[in-house]
């Protein structure tokens, strides 16, 4: 098994055993700073789809209440997009290429509004940075839903990315470790 489709595993067993587990839910102190570091991964949608099968990257958050049920986020980081592989016949020989991955730096705005036991719904809006091919940058538009705890955040995503004649998203889950400031 490759180590991404293990990483991919640990996140989604984790997320399992959080979920099953009877932890106190989280409510965010007003003018409380919080700090989140967490690994990502996903699964392509749109015009990338075809290009990647999945994505993988890691995201600090950083979060201040407002009030004990609302949150300010800044979130920042690096997706990898694992490019497929593609090969060619050519007078009977077949070639083998494997483009570059696509890597995108997010940089992102948000909110989060906390509910009952510690379920909360979230929306991001911001840049994202290619770093290869053309290099363009892109709108993030993001919304989502999670669970939090003192210290674990599992968040389930659809995140946009558009602009200069593209468009493509993910369906992204977050695994983060969080404590304050």
């Amino acid at each position: 098994m490759k180590k991404a489709s293990k990483l991919l595993a640990l996140a989604f067993t984790a997320t399992a055993l959080l979920l099953t587990s009877s932890v106190k839910g989280q409510t965010t102190p007003a003018n409380a700073w919080r700090l989140g570091i967490g690994i990502e991964g996903g699964i392509p949608t749109g015009n990338l789809k075809d290009f990647s099968k999945f994505d993988l990257g890691g995201t600090a958050r950083l979060q201040y209440g407002l009030s004990k049920d609302v949150a300010l986020t800044l979130t920042s980081g690096y997706y990898n997009f694992f490019a497929r592989g593609s090969s060619a016949t050519i007078d009977g020989i077949t070639y083998t290429a494997k483009p570059n991955d696509l890597g995108v730096v997010p940089v992102k705005a948000g909110i989060k509004a906390f509910l009952a036991g510690g379920m909360y719904v979230g929306a991001e809006a911001g840049a994202g940075f290619e770093t290869a091919y053309a290099k363009n940058t892109k709108l993030i538009l993001s919304p989502g839903l999670g669970y939090a705890t003192k210290n674990l955040d599992v968040g389930v995503r659809y995140e946009n990315f558009s602009g200069s004649g593209d468009s493509y998203g993910l369906v992204g889950l977050r695994v983060a470790y969080g404590f304050g400031l």
